[in-house]
């Protein structure tokens, strides 16, 4: 297969993967058989793209062949009887929509689908990131820190729930978005996340992750005008996104987020930011995405006076575990008190993380071992744990100089 050709079926999975299975399982309602259609599709692409040519139009010609596969493995399976026409109805749909290349976007749909409270809540983003953002469940398990066989028996088990209970794939009305948004906004940052650590691209599974989950954010702001929190979240996407030039230099290495050049960030992304913060704030309710979003704002601030408020983002983070005591922000915490407060109150607030909490986070064990050096102590097994955790070529790359600086 020509590598032209294998690009192709990756750029039309990952770009058409979450609009293609959401519309196959709101009409078929098996949400796993949707997805054994699709991933069938792009099976037959494999085989057949190669000798025919990449399609004109490939989104539409997966979405035909998965169409097919979805109402013969129904015919095979020999669902009731009264099923089969509203598939069929279905599939004649997906045909007409697919000639014309214009079938709709259902992705938040979906998302509200699986927060739904029938599922087991500790599901509802692992369902999410696998059925709209088509990560799959050895990456959610590493997430997650568990086995992918589990996790894979969980998801399995979930999509089972929304077939045999009979959840109806459409947005729950207004009274009940607004109790299912948080798990919809933590799914959404978990994809960007993910899209985030691939800075290279160079995982297919990934690229343009970051950028479907900021297109997510976009789409569910006009969906819930009132809620903060979304424009929290897309604040906090857009900063972050603003850096992604300067956290590598030209020549591939790492750049540290304080030895980065401001020059190279993105002004656009950072006005647009500063005006989804602003909005959030005139609402008076504040949120974990709105604290995360302000402490990016105040280093944004750097571009602008050349310094970096170390005691502002120390405060911020102060609201932030009380709010939401996340690893990351428990460890983020420690960093900010270290450049505001010295190496010795970082550590000191460092070490109050549980061991367990931390045992296989490589952000913890990189801070530990920058803070160790800093104290005079010896910082080899932790620059050590910070190596081996860490899935970034470049980064170890950068971990590796350090220790051999010292």
């Amino acid at each position: 297969m020509s590598l032209e050709t294998r690009r192709a079926v990756e750029r039309a999975a990952r770009d058409s993967y979450g609009r293609l299975v959401t519309f196959l399982a709101a009409r078929s309602r098996d949400l796993a058989a949707s997805e054994d259609a699709l991933a069938d599709a792009f099976r037959i692409a494999l085989e057949t793209w190669p000798r025919d040519g990449v399609p004109d139009r490939p989104e539409a010609w997966l979405l035909t062949a998965a169409r097919r596969r979805l109402v013969d493995g129904a015919r095979h399976a020999r669902v009731q009887a009264e099923a089969m026409p509203d598939l069929l109805a279905a599939a004649d749909e997906a045909q007409a929509l697919a000639e014309t290349d214009t079938f709709p976007d259902e992705r938040l749909k979906l998302l509200f689908v699986c927060a739904h409270p029938a599922i087991d809540p500790a599901m509802h983003t692992p369902l999410m990131l696998q059925t709209v953002l088509g990560l799959d469940a050895v990456r959610i398990a590493s997430a997650f820190l568990v086995k992918p066989s589990a996790m894979g028996q969980r998801l399995s088990r979930a999509k089972v729930k929304i077939r045999d209970a009979g959840i109806a794939f459409e947005l729950p009305e207004a009274k009940e978005l607004a109790s299912r948004l948080d798990t919809v906004l933590q799914a959404i940052y978990a994809a960007y996340g993910s899209g985030w650590e691939d800075v290279a691209g160079a995982d297919p599974r990934r690229k343009g992750l970051a950028a479907e989950a900021i297109e997510l954010g976009r789409l569910l702001r006009p969906l819930m005008p009132a809620e903060p929190e979304v424009e929290g979240l897309l604040a906090l996407m857009l900063y972050c996104e603003a850096r992604r030039d300067a956290r590598r230099s030209p020549a591939g290495d790492f750049v540290p987020l304080l030895q980065q050049d401001t020059a190279r960030w993105s002004k656009p992304m950072l006005a647009e930011a500063e005006r989804m913060l602003a909005a959030a704030a005139q609402d008076g309710r504040m949120g974990r995405f709105q604290l995360e979003a302000a402490i990016q704002s105040v280093h944004a601030q750097r571009a602008r006076t050349g310094r970096t408020d170390w005691e502002a983002v120390a405060l911020l983070y102060e609201g932030l575990v009380r709010l939401a005591p996340t690893t990351g922000a428990l460890v983020g915490r420690a960093a900010a008190v270290a450049e505001a407060r010295g190496a010795a109150a970082g550590w000191a607030v460092l070490q109050a993380i549980p061991a367990e909490a931390v045992a296989s986070y490589q952000p913890y064990w990189a801070l530990a071992a920058h803070l160790l050096r800093r104290l005079g102590q010896p910082a080899d097994t932790a620059y050590e744990r910070a190596i081996g955790l860490c899935e970034d070529p470049a980064m170890r790359d950068f971990l590796l100089r350090q220790t051999a600086a010292g």
